[in-house]
């Protein structure tokens, strides 16, 4: 029997119901970390890296020397993927910043908005089961093409991947730490880590946690959840889409990999052809856990059955046969279009940004971009005609809300 099931379309709603994460237990393992942190700083930052992390350091800091012989580790072949990934993520990049503008909407009244970059962003690596320069490519380069002038980047171990890569960026602020105990260093700030306007990027379940608990004493990302995959096909490739599926079930015992199709036909193709390559697949032991437990194939009618389907759960990653399905598409973090565009491609090279809503949060925003490390600062230029024009309008509404001062602090200027 293969490890995938295939269901009818009656079980819907059981499969895409998502299994609620133990966050309520995370957060009380978090919560006197992030306490202990915001009091001792250092002291206790230092205390939990050692507990955590196996830290032996006298100082969280990376030096630049330290990441300049990191570098001198890696590849021709690594350096080159990292230049090529990282030129296409800030091309993209490129678009999603707004640019400043300034509009004249009536004689007199000039409004207008600012663009300005944050002053610090902490960038959150993991390195745990896998080690995650993809992400350190994700977050730093939308920051360095935003003009953010303090670009922190913390994982909690040492691996020349990351801090080889980060020397490679123009990344000099680094520091070794993970885990809850960084979310509340960069969050407070204390002696050796610099307070962050914003903490982006991936991790696990306390990672996650303390984000969610600290989220309004620092700017985040959003809280993240399992990774998933939503394929929608009615014809393909088998072994491409079981090859999909199994990479996103690699990732840990949680993600969720699943194929809408209206052909049974193709439904057994890719059962089968999961098995098949689970075979010879290094990373078998976490994938059949998320298979099994998270995964299955639905049978559905129609290719816009499946998008509703889809946008009930509104997918981390969405795969479409054709953009003709787009137009019946609301919720999605990323969408990939057609056989040639898989999720791996925009994990790591193609330009949009792989930190994206999970849990269904899709239906709330989409992912990480540039504008996550801006902020739009409006202006307004009001001439003394125009705000004659607007008295009436702005003291009836004030008046109206009990604003006296308000109200007055307009006609003053007409007495």
């Amino acid at each position: 029997m293969p490890i995938l099931r295939i269901l009818p379309r009656t079980k819907a709603s059981s499969l895409l119901k998502r299994r609620q994460v133990q966050m309520d237990d995370a957060i009380k393992v978090v919560e006197p970390i992030l306490a202990a942190v915001q009091k001792d700083g250092d002291k206790a930052l230092l205390e939990y890296a050692r507990k955590f992390d196996n830290f032996d350091r006298k100082s969280p800091r990376v030096s630049p020397k330290e990441c300049e012989a990191a570098a001198k580790q890696l590849t021709p072949a690594f350096v080159k993927a990292v230049k090529t990934a990282a030129a296409n993520i800030r091309n993209f990049a490129k678009f999603q910043i707004p640019k400043p503008a300034s509009v004249e909407v009536a004689p007199g009244l000039k409004l207008g908005y600012l663009v300005r970059p944050l002053d610090t962003v902490a960038c959150y690596i993991p390195s745990g089961r896998y080690p995650l320069p993809s992400t350190l490519l994700m977050t730093t380069q939308p920051a360095q093409v935003a003009g953010v002038p303090n670009i922190c980047v913390t994982s909690p171990r040492f691996v020349p991947e990351i801090f080889g890569a980060a020397h490679l960026l123009g990344v000099t602020n680094t520091f070794l730490l993970g885990g809850a105990h960084a979310i509340a260093a960069f969050a407070f700030g204390t002696k050796t880590v610099p307070k962050a306007d914003r903490i982006v990027g991936p991790g696990n379940i306390y990672v996650a946690a303390a984000k969610k608990l600290l989220a309004g004493d620092v700017g985040i990302d959003f809280v993240a959840g399992p990774t998933e995959i939503l394929i929608i096909a009615d014809k393909g490739n088998p072994r491409w889409i079981a090859a999909d599926m199994l990479a996103q079930a690699e990732h840990d015992t949680d993600a969720a990999a699943i194929l809408l199709t209206t052909s049974t036909k193709l439904a057994e193709e890719v059962a089968a052809e999961v098995d098949r390559q689970l075979e010879t697949l290094p990373t078998a032991e976490v994938a059949r856990v998320a298979l099994k437990r998270n995964s299955a194939i639905l049978l559905v009618d129609t290719l816009e059955e499946a998008c509703e389907l889809s946008n009930r759960f509104a997918p981390e990653h969405l795969s479409i046969p054709s953009d003709k399905l787009l137009k019946h598409l609301k919720h999605a973090g990323g969408i990939f279009i057609g056989g040639y565009s898989p999720e791996a491609a925009g994990d790591y090279a193609s330009g949009p940004n792989h930190v994206l809503p999970t849990s269904g949060a899709a239906r709330l925003r989409g992912g990480l971009s540039a504008a996550d490390y801006v902020k739009v600062i409006t202006i307004q230029q009001i001439s003394e005609s125009a705000l004659a024009k607007l008295a009436p309008s702005i003291t009836t509404l004030a008046r109206a809300e009990g604003l006296e001062a308000h109200a007055r602090s307009v006609e003053e200027r007409f007495r």
